[in-house]
């Protein structure tokens, strides 16, 4: 069983599984290759000059993977609640995982359909979004929502900005404390 899985790989799916798995949680991305950012160029993305869409999909997921994250290509169909986990059910299989983060940009059809709530999407062209509160919660007991499909504006920077936030906020709820990553450079002397 994970202790947590991330359901989109693109920058908010990358970005919490990095933090996840940095804190030692064992974490599950499920990929399904239908992240937006796949198609675009990025000239205004913080530390990347200009970088392609698929390859800032594929550092992340680099990124995520070294750091220790599994990652997987699968789309998923179902999330239901059993016992004290939730089973994530894929065309390619099905997993356990105690908590879930939703980070699947622009759909919101699985949300709608295991009856998480939504509302209108505030953002051009974004017609539903997650409903979440301030630390990424939704009306599903363990399951998250980060990135654009929680309501964050679609530029990379902020969607991957808003996947570390509420990954930091389920590591903070679990751990009883709030949750800080902070590694020390220590310069050749």
């Amino acid at each position: 069983m994970y202790d947590v899985a991330v359901i989109g790989a693109g920058p908010a799916g990358a970005s919490a599984a990095m933090f996840l798995a940095k804190a030692g949680l064992k974490t599950l991305m499920l990929d399904n290759g239908l992240s937006v950012t796949r198609r675009a160029l990025i000239k205004n993305h913080y530390g990347a000059p200009e970088i392609t869409g698929p390859d800032l999909v594929d550092t992340g997921k680099n990124q995520a993977a070294q750091l220790g994250a599994e990652i997987m290509t699968a789309d998923v169909t179902n999330l239901t609640h059993q016992d004290d986990h939730l089973v994530i059910e894929t065309d390619h299989g099905t997993y356990e995982a105690r908590q879930v983060i939703l980070a699947t940009g622009l759909y919101t059809d699985l949300a709608e359909r295991i009856g998480v709530k939504t509302k209108p999407g505030t953002e051009p062209r974004i017609k539903t979004i997650i409903d979440v509160t301030p630390e990424g919660k939704t009306s599903m007991e363990g399951v998250w929502a980060a990135g654009t499909v929680a309501g964050v504006s679609m530029h990379t920077i902020i969607t991957a900005g808003d996947g570390a936030k509420v990954a930091i906020n389920l590591l903070s709820e679990l751990k009883g404390a709030r949750y800080v990553d902070h590694d020390v450079y220590k310069p050749a002397e």
